[in-house]
């Protein structure tokens, strides 16, 4: 009877860990896995959201790339679930020009473009003949063809919505402006008076935001700069995605994106334009 007991015992043991190890791989298949691609080294707010939103089975991989050129074709192919490196006013231009169908599915920040030097330290230093590197992409060409006119460098042609060097109406100081690929617009600067960086690219090269010749400003000018997360057209109501945009936009990652950035970033969903 004894040993009746012991096999029965041994028997409901092996069951228990067979049901167990069922458990495991049921909860495990319940997890997600949604690749995000995006631009530059630095990516410790999409990591903060990551640990939040593994708590609700959706696993984050951080795809990274090397220019602006990649991601947007990465996710028309499938090959990443979203991406996370463009504001709004590159995406409709992509579009356009790809013929795409890629879409917005939320705002997350706004990253003002500077005007960096390592030979000045100020806008009224900038002489005759200088030469200023900006970045050659169309719509952050424009862009920070506006800075330069913001700074008071040039003036363009005001009934151009995204000008181009040749919408330049007035160049006093017959300034060369040299447009490069975005990723060597930080790797330029020894060779030029100054260079109109984005945010990434000035984060991954080590530049202190504190110590740009002038930033942009943010305002309700601002908002085709805004950064958004992007899905193609199909994904645009994923549930999935939507929990993590919403775990993107919180007070919490507010406050790591302020105390991280000191104005380099700026939550978008916080301001009021």
């Amino acid at each position: 009877m004894k040993r009746f007991w012991k096999i029965f015992a041994t028997i409901a043991v092996l069951g228990l860990v067979l049901v167990g190890c069922g458990n495991s791989s049921s909860s495990s298949q319940k997890r997600t896995t949604v690749k995000i691609g995006v631009v530059g080294a630095d990516n410790r707010v999409l990591q903060s959201v990551a640990k939040k939103v593994k708590k609700q089975g959706i696993n984050i991989k951080i795809v990274q790339f090397s220019d602006y050129n990649q991601p947007n074709t990465a996710l028309k192919d499938h090959d990443i679930d979203l991406n996370l490196f463009q504001h709004q006013y590159f995406l409709n231009n992509w579009n356009k020009t790809h013929h795409g169908d890629l879409v917005s599915i939320g705002q997350t920040i706004i990253a003002p473009l500077a005007i960096y030097s390592k030979k000045i330290t100020k806008i009224s230093q900038i002489k005759q003949g200088d030469t200023i590197a900006l970045p050659n992409d169309p719509t952050n060409e424009g862009r920070a063809l506006q800075l330069l006119q913001a700074a008071g460098l040039i003036k363009l042609n005001t009934k151009v919505a995204l000008p181009t060097t040749r919408d330049v109406t007035d160049n006093k100081l017959n300034l060369k402006l040299k447009a490069v690929d975005a990723a060597q617009t930080a790797s330029s600067l020894p060779d030029v008076a100054a260079s109109v960086i984005n945010s990434g690219v000035a984060q991954d090269a080590k530049l202190n935001p504190k110590k740009a010749v002038y930033t942009e400003k943010v305002n309700k000018q601002s908002q085709p700069w805004i950064n958004v997360f992007v899905a193609n057209k199909k994904d645009k109501n994923n549930k999935t995605y939507q929990k993590i945009v919403k775990a993107f936009r919180t007070k919490d990652t507010a406050n790591l994106i302020e105390k991280l950035y000191h104005g380099s970033e700026v939550p978008a969903w916080t301001q009021k334009f």
